[in-house]
């Protein structure tokens, strides 16, 4: 980018903590960090932390159970921190045969900071390091190869690019900010002279914009694919897993049997997430199809709760059902609406305290005439009946100003809480859809510190 709009206004960028938004920046690391699963840190130039999203590996909680590894650990995250690379991105390798990619951040020719990638283990590495096994006499060898089991394995290649694609948003991401510095320390006799390079940058982020149209299409097309190409072959490794668990093909011994339900988890969850993509896809192109038929709302709250009780159980949180009597039938999708009631609930579970309850809820409501109608014709309309199920917890609660974008797609609150417990910020999202194809309508109440209630509306049948 050229220097020569800084040095007409006089706002050089010289640090990058003035321009960019630290949230805005935590939630691209966030973004990256669900899809590949590697810690992303981003430091300023003189060394302040900007963003930090990572999960603590088991082989770094092992090395720091050690007196060697702890003092080890401590020199290899210094050694990290104090890197700062200028003609590119640089590999700096760990004692456990991790490694960290260090990239710069420049802008205008200036280095601004960097992000950091990692630790992750190469694929291409086979064999336990020799550093990793003569770092601490008390050293556990079998411990220590199997928490480096559970470490992400990159290909250069695939570390290549993810960087690479990292550091292209976080130029937009520079760019937006440092637009909106100008603008506030631009004086108004520069505005002629710099509206040249403005133009142009609009014309930038025009093509940025048709760029992120087509990658929108080529998403739609790939979640258009997925399921052959993702969910057949996961759907065989999660079978023999499980033919391995029951002992079909030998008796495994314990370290074996451990690796088979690792492989099996994470299958279900990487199938979990492939589904919400599909569902998500689905409803965005108005492909999923909505079988409405008479639904027993008293029926459905208890198999919800019984479902998840033992869920509930491992986190000491009970759920409570409180459901008025005589409730009408709704007019629902079973599949579906269990899928919302199910969703709501688990969140609840997650955030609730230890020792805790989830209450959920039921009673008869009457929808109110849209406000678009026709005066003559909401006079003379009857009111229509609908059941207002609710989800309730004593969780952290959702601040007034996120509580209308929980609903958005890949969108999460803010906070360590959100990362504490993970998600990839597509329930709410597809909950929002599935009930508004029902006709009714989802919303949340809650104050900070005392926990929140989502409630959502479905009509009652109409032969209820």
């Amino acid at each position: 980018m050229s220097g020569g709009l800084a040095d007409l206004t006089l706002a050089d960028v010289t640090r990058l903590e003035d321009i960019v938004d630290k949230g805005a920046l935590t939630e691209v690391c966030r973004s990256f960090f669900d899809l590949f699963s590697l810690p992303i840190r981003v430091f300023s130039n003189d060394g302040a932390l900007l963003a930090d999203v990572h999960e603590t590996r088991e082989i770094c909680r092992y090395v720091n159970t050690l007196s060697e590894g702890r003092r080890a650990c401590s020199t290899r995250v210094t050694e990290v921190k104090a890197l700062a690379p200028r003609g590119g991105a640089v590999e700096h390798p760990c004692f456990t045969g991790a490694v960290y990619r260090v990239v710069p951040i420049a802008y205008q020719g200036r280095m601004l900071g960097r992000f950091v990638v990692g630790p992750y283990f190469p694929a291409e590495t086979r064999e336990v390091p020799r550093s990793l096994l003569v770092l601490d006499p008390a050293l556990d060898r079998e411990a220590a190869r199997s928490a480096l089991a559970e470490m992400p394995r990159v290909r250069e290649e695939t570390a290549e690019r993810i960087a690479d694609h990292l550091t292209r948003i976080l130029d937009l991401i520079i760019f937006s900010g440092h637009r909106a510095f100008l603008t506030s320390e631009m004086h108004v006799a520069s505005v002629r002279e710099s509206f040249r390079e403005l133009t142009e940058k609009n014309e930038q982020l025009q093509e940025a914009f048709d760029k992120l149209q087509e990658l929108d299409r080529l998403k739609s097309n790939f979640l258009a694919t997925v399921s052959h190409e993702l969910r057949t072959p996961l759907t065989s490794i999660i079978g023999y897993s499980d033919m391995l668990a029951t002992g079909i093909a030998g008796e495994l011994n314990e370290e074996q049997a451990e690796f088979v339900e690792t492989i099996r988890g994470k299958g279900d969850h990487l199938l979990a997430l492939i589904s919400s993509l599909l569902d998500l896809g689905k409803l965005e192109q108005g492909k999923l199809r909505v079988k409405r038929e008479p639904m027993n709302v008293e029926l459905l709250v208890a198999e919800v709760a019984k479902t998840l009780a033992p869920l509930a159980q491992k986190r000491d949180v009970s759920i409570r059902v409180e459901v008025d009597g005589g409730l009408p039938d709704i007019s629902a999708d079973a599949v579906r609406i269990r899928q919302v009631l199910y969703n709501l609930t688990e969140n609840a579970v997650k955030f609730s305290p230890d020792g805790d309850a989830v209450t959920l809820g039921a009673r008869l409501v009457e929808l109110e005439a849209d406000d678009d109608d026709d005066m003559g014709f909401v006079l003379m309309a009857g009111t229509r009946s609908a059941v207002e199920l609710s989800v309730s917890d004593r969780g952290p609660g959702i601040p007034t100003d996120e509580q209308e974008r929980v609903f958005d797609a890949f969108y999460q609150v803010d906070g360590s809480s959100t990362r504490e417990h993970g998600g990839t910020g597509l329930g709410l999202s597809i909950v929002k859809r599935l009930v508004e194809a029902h006709g009714g309508s989802v919303w949340v109440e809650s104050v900070v510190g005392e926990g929140a209630t989502f409630r959502f509306t479905i009509p009652e049948a109409d032969d209820a």
